[in-house]
């Protein structure tokens, strides 16, 4: 068979797989804007229903960039969230990085804490052909593994285990995810060019890379189709009584009574932080107090997203505090104030306009008992 032989059956069978997938994805989107945008979904306005969209183009945009062109043989760390990619509760004070890996292999991690107040690896189960994370493996964080005086340390990650610097992976393993926190004035992802010295190799030659060819592409998109799937239209609706004890069922109030259940049976989550959550609902001329005492720590912050676990936008906006950029009482307490315009107040929380949504604290090896974080609406014109 001669070259224009070869040229032409290859064009003429090229292409079918990859379009077919093309076609699936396009009617999942329609799908989703027909069976999860609206009040099925708890989406009753106009407001909510952009915000579901919102996160289906957040979403969308993640799947192709860390599940369409992945290589368990040959992975990469990929940047998970910033302020214009924010996906199952995303967090202004921290970088992630994720990649996807062979729970068969055996990889170095090498990397520099950079001056973070906390770095950690997590092994997620399930997380393979673009799954949601069904729970976490094992963790890893840098109280349990050597950093050396520069910052820089080396992991293996492996089914077999090591002497030291070990993170175990299982035969569901399917990503590692890293996280990394700064308690800085200036929230460190919104720096977009902001990075972790981190790389992750295969301990044994892989040798190069395949073409993306046809049925790669078809198997990539399908991939995106699976991630997108499992974080709108698949994403269970779990009810109040089934959610982990530190989510309150009050709106504006705290259920300070549980706070050291376990995450490992979470999607990403992570397993060293301690975390209290409640739904927020205020009027125009309404604010929201928060009360209260940190506990010794090695972070803590507060945030708020909408109820797809977004938050607004903070590039110009406080959408969050951390311990260092809280003014404190002068018994050392603090007051964070939510409110839809300024009270005039140290330590309000801008919702944007968003008149409903979702308040995340988080205290990182907390090493006491986290205090009671006491919350009451008042008038945001009484406030001094």
């Amino acid at each position: 068979m001669g070259t224009d032989e070869v040229i032409k059956e290859m064009q003429e069978g090229a292409g079918e797989l990859a379009s077919a997938a093309y076609e699936e994805l396009a009617a999942m989107l329609i799908e989703i804007n027909r069976d999860y945008i609206g009040p099925h979904r708890n989406m009753n306005s106009a407001q909510e229903r952009a915000a579901g969209r919102y996160q289906v183009a957040n979403v969308l945009q993640h799947g192709f960039q860390y599940w369409f062109d992945m290589d368990p043989k040959r992975p990469l760390f990929h940047r998970w969230l910033s302020s214009t990619k924010k996906l199952l509760g995303d967090n202004p004070d921290a970088v992630y990085y994720g990649a996807v890996v062979d729970p068969a292999g055996t990889y170095r991690i090498t990397g520099n804490v950079h001056g973070a107040c906390y770095t950690s690896y997590s092994v997620e189960t399930g997380a393979m052909e673009g799954h949601m994370s069904k729970g976490v493996i094992s963790t890893l964080n840098d109280t349990e593994f050597d950093v050396a005086a520069d910052g820089s340390y080396e992991i293996i990650a492996s089914p077999d285990p090591q002497p030291r610097n070990w993170l175990r992976l299982e035969p569901d393993a399917g990503s590692i995810t890293t996280r990394h926190y700064w308690e800085w004035e200036r929230n460190v992802a919104l720096d977009p060019t902001f990075h972790v010295p981190l790389m992750i190799e295969p301990v044994e030659e892989p040798g190069g890379a395949p073409l993306m060819d046809d049925a790669a592409i078809a198997a990539g998109i399908r991939r995106v189709i699976n991630f997108v799937r499992g974080v709108t239209i698949d994403f269970p609706d779990i009810p109040p009584e089934a959610m982990p004890s530190w989510v309150s069922n009050e709106i504006n109030a705290f259920d300070n009574s549980a706070y050291d259940e376990s995450n490992t049976e979470i999607g990403y989550a992570a397993a060293d932080n301690a975390y209290l959550q409640a739904r927020y609902d205020l009027g125009p001329d309404q604010a929201l107090v928060m009360r209260g005492r940190f506990p010794r720590c090695r972070f803590a912050n507060v945030v708020i997203w909408n109820h797809r676990l977004q938050t607004p936008p903070y590039r110009y906006r406080n959408v969050s505090l951390n311990r260092n950029q809280i003014q404190y009482e002068a018994d050392g307490s603090y007051r964070v104030v939510i409110a839809h315009r300024d009270p005039g107040v140290p330590n309000w929380i801008d919702t944007a306009g968003q008149t409903t949504g979702m308040i995340f604290w988080r205290f990182l090896l907390p090493q006491e008992q986290t205090l009671p974080v006491e919350a009451e609406v008042v008038d945001v014109d009484s406030l001094s």
